[in-house]
């Protein structure tokens, strides 16, 4: 293959608009890459009028009409239709690529013979716990129909954690010397706010109390996200005494935004435990808030049972907030020592590290004292130059 020092990157960037993890890691991930350049082309297919920040001399925007947006398809439900999938396809087809790159595995389409490409699977939860993210006999024999054609056409696949590398191996079958992992980072927007007025302002907007410390939990409200293990952690921690002025904080979406969710499963065990003033379910938590949140919560709590990342985790340890979380998953891997660990199918395990982090202030110090450095060590211009890399070896037949 003849050596191309520019090339022609095409990119699904679909799930730019995506309100959770895969939206805000394009966002950060393709943005870095886009003003780092190295001389290449971008064509950008969406299914939506551009972001303004894709907008740049050195990129394309290709529009491809579909009846519905990947966000609104539900892609990992299985509802999104053959004709937009084929819609992309024939786009994508049409036009000139050196390599293409698929940033989430859940909005994948079919290529042309021909066409390089690299997939970013973010984890293989889905198939470690099929139960809880696929529900639906049909959303589940579409999912796998759709990551089996996507690891098999795919000439390398990134991942986000050597967690979810481990996980891609077992579950995915997929060879080891496949998968090349590029740590994710906290947006630059994030970091601590000591501004007592500004954190007291982002808890007025959310309608939280203003004289409480708090548990704080950003994310989806699904079962594999284990909230029901935090907030029965969270009540036998209660009923222990000890945590008289602490909330439980559970940001995000009750609608599940396309994905999965057990909202309502969560308001009654919280009803059931007697919680109601003490369990928060503020919704989805705008960005411009979030740093003022962060800052101003004792711990962020990463309960789920599996994470391919856990960017969450990434931009509290940036605000200088420490994580509870998950032992020996993807999370420990991202705080390091700024986190404790629990086992999250304890529930009293869970309750025991709450208490901890509620009544022992030199473990929280030792703890915020080791974020903001384990913060510095991720970056998403790091994070976009191993990207780039990986798709000019991958354009120029390696791996």
């Amino acid at each position: 293959m003849a050596v191309k020092n520019n090339l022609t990157i095409g990119v699904d960037a679909t799930t730019w608009w995506n309100r959770r993890g895969f939206g805000r890691f394009i966002r950060e991930q393709l943005g870095a890459m886009l003003a780092e350049g190295r001389g290449h082309r971008f064509v950008l297919f969406i299914d939506r009028e551009p972001a303004k920040e894709m907008c740049r001399p050195n990129v394309e925007i290709v529009r491809v009409p579909t009846s519905a947006t990947v966000t609104e398809a539900a892609v990992a439900d299985g509802n999104r239709s053959i004709r937009d999938v084929l819609a992309f396809s024939r786009a994508v087809s049409s036009r000139p690529l050196d390599i293409f790159w698929f940033p989430a595995h859940y909005s994948w389409f079919p290529l042309r013979p021909g066409i390089r490409s690299i997939v970013t699977f973010h984890d293989a939860i889905a198939e470690h716990f099929t139960d809880l993210i696929l529900p639906k006999l049909r959303g589940r024999l579409l999912w796998n129909l759709k990551v089996w054609l996507a690891k098999h056409s795919a000439h390398h696949i990134a991942t986000v954690s050597e967690a979810a590398r481990e996980e891609i191996v077992r579950f995915l079958k997929v060879p080891r010397e496949k998968v090349s992992v590029i740590l994710e980072a906290a947006d630059g927007r994030f970091g601590p706010v000591s501004d007592a007025a500004e954190r007291r302002s982002a808890r007025e907007q959310l309608n939280l109390p203003r004289d409480r410390r708090i548990v704080l939990y950003v994310g989806g409200l699904a079962p594999h996200k284990n909230l029901t293990g935090l907030i029965e952690g969270f009540a036998e921690a209660v009923a222990g005494g000890g945590l008289g002025d602490v909330d439980l904080i559970l940001a995000g979406d009750p609608k599940g935004d396309g994905f999965y969710s057990n909202a309502d499963d969560l308001y009654a065990l919280v009803k059931a435990k007697g919680l109601d003033e003490r369990v928060h379910f503020p919704g989805f938590v705008p960005d411009n808030l979030l740093p003022a949140l962060y800052s101003d919560a004792l711990v962020v709590a990463m309960p789920a049972f599996s994470e391919g990342f856990g960017l969450p985790a990434a931009e509290a340890i940036a605000c200088g907030t420490p994580v509870i979380a998950t032992a020996g998953g993807a999370v420990a891997e991202v705080v390091g020592k700024a986190g404790l660990f629990f086992d999250p199918h304890n529930t009293s395990d869970i309750a025991r590290v709450i208490k901890q982090v509620a009544s022992d202030p030199a473990t929280i110090e030792k703890l915020r004292a080791a974020a903001l450095p384990r913060s510095a060590e991720l970056s998403w211009s790091r994070a976009a130059a191993q990207m780039l890399d990986l798709l000019e070896s991958c354009a120029r037949g390696g791996r």
